[in-house]
């Protein structure tokens, strides 16, 4: 029984890392200082990379502590044993996540570039010495991952990862000329003080977000939740959760922000669909821009927004939209409420601002907006907007006839 127990043991382990090899085997450790294990693991990238393959982050109770600056070269999968870990793995006796996990403390470097067909998935990324409390003490460290900014990004996946402490998560943001495609971000949980969980820009082939969620209870089983000063330190940088633009088709299924100012911008160069997703304690839920009428449209449906925070109840609008292209919001409905985790007003100003001097076009279905203080739940500043409201209920609980 002792032998056939070991043999499923190391058969599981083996399928684990099926074509693949440990970062051990390359000297990467934790017992290692930073700059060896950085040193260690970017060789065992440049080795894999010729014939494609896995390196494998083997579980500890104690980090891999990493100097920034490793590049993911193509071919290559960076891959660890956890699914996402939304509040935290715990050890046993110390303040600290266990498993995958890389630990870093390197404020100069983007931690890690990654190039075409790479993926990193199982992950867990710790800043050990971020704030937690204090504002006046948040580093703002580079980007965790970072596309490359030598050649086009084409085919990345990041698929169960779970950041503590980051400054800024994702920078999709491609350099102009350097146009990447097909990223997906997959089951990724995060609390980025920047207020920037994901940003995209100059991607011409369908990004796609999915499941993701962005929470400052993230490390919670170790270390605690992020207090509410630190809060009102996010919200107070006006920065978005999600952020795309120049973007073609984006994708963005069960999306979730809390405690940013904003939940997701949608750029002047961009369309897509927008689904299933909760924008909870914001000062905006949704600001989408257009640039032309024949494809900057959205579809924006199943979605709930809590727009409560802000410098003023004046700023407060669960979506704002301006420019030019077509808008169909369905199934979404905006309340507010009081949330003792960060300063709010409790309330919305409205639904919906309309902002801009150009023709847009505006269709709502089946909307459910409620705890705005204004008279009227659309705020239309724009005087050649084209809006059509089907089935929405005010904050009276009637239904809400829209006249221009």
């Amino acid at each position: 029984m002792k032998k056939l127990y070991l043999f499923l043991v190391y058969g599981i382990l083996f399928i684990g890392i099926a074509n693949g090899e440990s970062i051990r085997k390359f000297g990467v450790k934790p017992s290692n200082s930073a700059e060896t294990n950085k040193i260690n693991l970017q060789k065992a990238i440049d080795l894999m990379s010729p014939k494609g393959g896995v390196l494998y982050v083997e579980p500890s109770d104690s980090s891999y502590h990493i100097a920034g600056g490793i590049i993911l070269k193509k071919n290559v999968s960076l891959i660890g044993a956890n699914a996402a870990t939304p509040r935290g793995t715990s050890h046993a006796t110390k303040p600290q996540p266990v498993g995958s996990v890389f630990k870093i403390t390197d404020t100069e470097n983007v931690f890690i570039t990654v190039e075409s067909a790479t993926q990193i998935k199982g992950i867990q990324f710790w800043y050990s010495e971020q704030a937690i409390k204090d504002p006046a003490k948040i580093i703002e460290y580079p980007a965790t991952i970072r596309l490359s900014y030598e050649h086009s990004t084409q085919g990345v996946t990041l698929n169960n990862l779970t950041f503590y402490g980051e400054y800024l998560t994702i920078d999709f943001a491609a350099p102009k000329g350097k146009i990447s495609e097909l990223l997906t971000v997959e089951h990724c949980f995060a609390y980025p003080l920047s207020g920037e969980f994901i940003r995209i820009d100059y991607c011409y082939d369908i990004p796609r977000i999915l499941h993701c969620h962005v929470n400052p209870a993230i490390t919670r089983k170790f270390a605690g939740s992020y207090s509410k000063e630190i809060i009102d330190a996010v919200i107070a940088k006006k920065t978005y959760a999600y952020s795309i633009n120049h973007t073609d088709n984006a994708q963005l299924i069960d999306v979730f922000s809390f405690g940013t100012y904003g939940g997701i911008y949608l750029g002047g160069e961009t369309y897509g669909q927008l689904t299933n997703f909760n924008f909870d304690c914001v000062a905006v839920g949704i600001h989408k821009i257009g640039n032309n009428t024949f494809n900057r449209n959205w579809q924006i449906a199943q979605g709930s927004i809590i727009a409560n925070t802000g410098d003023k109840i004046k700023d407060i609008h669960p979506i704002i939209i301006e420019g030019v292209g077509h808008t169909a919001i369905s199934n979404v409905e905006a309340f507010s409420g009081d949330n003792p985790a960060l300063t709010n007003h409790g309330v919305s100003y409205d639904f919906l601002t309309v902002k801009g001097k150009e023709k847009c076009t505006i269709s709502m279905f089946g909307c459910r907006m409620r705890n705005y203080v204004a008279d009227n739940p659309l705020t239309v500043l724009n005087k050649k907007a084209i809006i059509q409201v089907y089935g929405c209920i005010d904050k009276n609980e009637e239904i809400y006839k829209y006249q221009k």
